[in-house]
């Protein structure tokens, strides 16, 4: 089996091309789901999350609730026009909303796959920032963090500073910089690059190894980044991305540095990190050092992708 991870996710489009990565590779073994709030409400992201897991007969997943709202206090933002009215682009998953596991009992399995477990997270930071609060000690057991978030010297992407999961709970970010241990941040730096172009996506779709993938990305590419992203060549898969890194450590360039994420006004969900060149770099109130993804190798990223996503062996 593959390594153990927990992934909390917003589960929209590029968070649902990460979950088919994890189906289609037998090196990530996802052994339960954290739903939030973030691209489309919790509700919806939890319909989402239903209907991905029985189509492809994974229902033996744990699909645990997690946050409705941020810790700043405010009612979520949505996004339908980047991830349709669902989440899930053009697809309606038409689902009842079923019984959900107890978002505490996630405590059970990190207690379960003791210092093996690999936490994942791609969306808001609300609910992992919730378990340290909570559970400080606990979740010293975890074996790594892998975050999506994040725009370090480089333009957001909901703002000229931030991008959306530190800005959309900056508070949260903040809690979660300051007590995570391990910490992997895959910010826009590197995730904006991770792009998959229409005629990639048609392959893969021709391979048949999922149904899901052409849908998702020809609504993500032609309803939003092409009209948005002056010349873009494909979508950027920043949630597959993030996951990817778990068996793909060589795909970046890493930097290391304690992170802190401003809260206020313009600059709300700027992420913050020490690159001068110095031996005193800053430590943001004692804050442990994370490791900041700030290249991509996309030979790499195009072959792994391709491969696992295709069931055959690419090369760039």
């Amino acid at each position: 089996m593959g390594k153990k991870v927990l992934f909390f996710g917003d589960v929209g489009i590029d968070d649902t091309i990460a979950l088919i990565y994890a189906r289609l590779t037998d090196k990530i073994d996802i052994v339960g789901i954290v739903a939030d709030y973030g691209n489309a409400p919790k509700i919806e992201t939890i319909r989402n999350v239903r209907y991905l897991l029985q189509s492809v007969g994974r229902e033996d997943i744990k699909v645990f609730g997690g946050a409705e709202h941020p810790m700043t206090s405010e009612a979520p933002t949505f996004y339908p026009e980047i991830h349709g009215p669902f989440g899930l682009g053009p697809i309606e998953p038409g689902l009842e909303i079923e019984k959900l596991e107890n978002f505490f009992e996630v405590i059970h399995l990190i207690e379960k796959y003791k210092n093996e477990l690999i936490i994942v997270n791609t969306g808001r930071l609300t609910s992992l920032a919730t378990l340290f609060l909570l559970y400080e000690e606990m979740m010293r057991n975890v074996h790594s963090y892998y975050i999506m978030g994040g725009a370090f010297l480089y333009p957001g992407n909901v703002s000229p500073v931030a991008e959306a999961n530190f800005y959309g709970d900056p508070i949260a970010a903040n809690v979660v910089m300051r007590y995570a241990k391990g910490g992997s941040i895959f910010p826009l730096n590197v995730t904006q690059n991770a792009i998959v172009t229409p005629e990639m996506t048609n392959y893969i779709h021709y391979k048949g190894k999922t149904k899901f993938l052409k849908p998702l990305l020809d609504y993500y590419f032609f309803q939003f980044y092409q009209k948005k992203v002056p010349g873009i060549k494909g979508s950027p898969v920043h949630d597959a991305l993030t996951l990817m890194a778990v068996i793909q450590n060589d795909m970046f360039t890493y930097y290391q540095s304690a992170v802190v994420i401003n809260t206020a006004n313009a600059a709300r969900g700027q992420s913050i990190a020490d690159f001068r060149m110095t031996y005193t770099p800053e430590l943001f109130d004692g804050r442990p050092k994370h490791r900041i993804a700030i290249d991509l190798n996309y030979e790499r990223f195009y072959t792994d992708f391709m491969s696992v996503m295709t069931g055959e062996q690419f090369y760039y």
